[in-house]
């Protein structure tokens, strides 16, 4: 059985997502949307804090030049931690003020792939497919690239770049698009689907190999799949919420796991981080946005 641990402390996330794997700092950073946090974890030695956020922060990718990118509720914004400092790049959606940005990855280009949901109080059986994947070009150029979404989440890309892998966990489908060198999208073509009895699929990643490794909200587990479809292993962790996915640390052999703790107050583990140790496979370098 894959040993899992949750880190040490002294709180659990409403909503842990967002993960990303920092070579420039030695460090994993990932998101309490909710709770409106970013976190940081030293690989050096397991020393964590974090930064209050003035919004929901859905996401966080470096920036080539230095600093990041962040998806907030209202749109891209760069952001530097030493000092703190927001700017806005631009709000993708200015007419759907009930949307959010709630996933995303950058590309070999430097561009990044976002995808949006609803913002609402009411549950999320009732949200409208306000949802959308766009793309933030270096130059700051933002464009629609596909649309009429729930719930966005999990860009992943394969190895070679060609791939785009993109969810719509309310209805629990797994696209994949053919990515081209410009930029453009090839057509929305189903990948996997799940009826919901195992969770749905929520964040994403690819190994070297180009297998996708899926979150399970609901499912309190991760599972590989090869690029054909066909399952290869799962992995249970001990709390349903899973949320996320990413492998980290030099070599890229560990892999760490967000969850969720909203709608759980006697799960003492919902809403930890998880390291999953000796998943088997290696991952890939995350992009950086080139503007």
């Amino acid at each position: 059985m894959t040993a899992v641990r949750a880190i040490p402390r002294d709180t659990c996330d409403i909503l842990g997502e967002g993960l990303l794997w920092s070579a420039r700092e030695n460090a994993l950073f990932w998101t309490d949307i909710l709770g409106r946090k970013l976190w940081r974890m030293s690989l050096a030695d397991d020393a964590i804090c974090h930064w209050d956020m003035p919004e929901a922060i859905g996401w966080i990718i470096e920036r080539a030049a230095g600093g990041f990118v962040v998806g907030l509720a209202s749109g891209f914004y760069r952001l530097d931690l030493d000092p703190f400092h927001l700017e806005l790049i631009a709000n993708p959606q200015p007419e759907r003020p009930g949307n959010r940005l709630n996933d995303a990855k950058a590309d070999a280009h430097g561009r990044i792939w976002a995808g949006s949901m609803p913002f609402l109080e009411q549950p999320a059986t009732n949200w409208p497919p306000t949802g959308a994947l766009y793309r933030l070009d270096p130059d700051g150029t933002i464009s629609r690239h596909d649309d009429g979404i729930t719930i966005a989440n999990g860009p992943a890309l394969s190895p070679d770049g060609t791939v785009l892998y993109h969810t719509d966990s309310r209805i629990g489908q797994v696209w994949k698009y053919a990515l081209n060198a410009e930029g453009s999208l090839g057509p929305r073509e189903p990948h996997l689907h799940f009826d919901g009895t195992t969770g749905s699929p929520d964040g994403m990643t690819c190994d070297r190999d180009g297998g996708l490794w899926i979150a399970f909200y609901g499912g309190g587990r991760i599972a590989r799949f090869h690029p054909d479809g066909m399952l290869d292993r799962e992995i249970a962790l001990p709390t349903p919420q899973i949320t996320n996915v990413c492998f980290a640390g030099a070599d890229l052999t560990r892999m760490f796991a967000t969850s969720a703790g909203d709608g759980r107050p006697n799960d003492t583990l919902a809403g930890a981080l998880f390291e999953i140790e000796a998943p088997g496979a290696i991952g890939l370098e995350p992009h950086q946005y080139r503007g």
